[in-house]
């Protein structure tokens, strides 16, 4: 078991201001429907053959809806060597309730 962070919204809010990366793993309809503003999607179903699009360095915030799927997928970059990942407690439904900065679709 790795030992992935998380980050309440307003942390990975401040995360991402700073320069990290905000990775949403949700499927491509959920991210449509709604996301975090400025959220890279890469779906969980995709991830295991994607994640090396992702910098090594930069930190990576890991999103999903309640934070399950972006914990596997956090743990997984960190199996692969990467060091600064960490996972936004309660995903986008978290993210949402705290009002923060988010793309709706049409």
């Amino acid at each position: 078991m790795t030992n992935l962070k998380e980050v309440t919204p307003a942390e990975g809010q401040k995360l991402v201001q700073g320069g990290a990366l905000l990775v949403d793993v949700r499927e491509q309809e959920e991210f449509d429907n709604v996301h975090a503003e400025g959220a890279q999607l890469i779906p969980l179903s995709e991830f295991e053959s994607r994640y090396a699009e992702l910098p090594k360095d930069k930190p990576l915030v890991m999103i999903c809806r309640s934070g399950a799927r972006s914990q596997r997928a956090g743990e997984l970059l960190l199996e692969q060597g990467y060091s600064d990942v960490v996972n936004l407690k309660g995903g986008t439904n978290a993210w949402l309730e705290d009002g923060l900065p988010s793309v709706r679709g049409q």
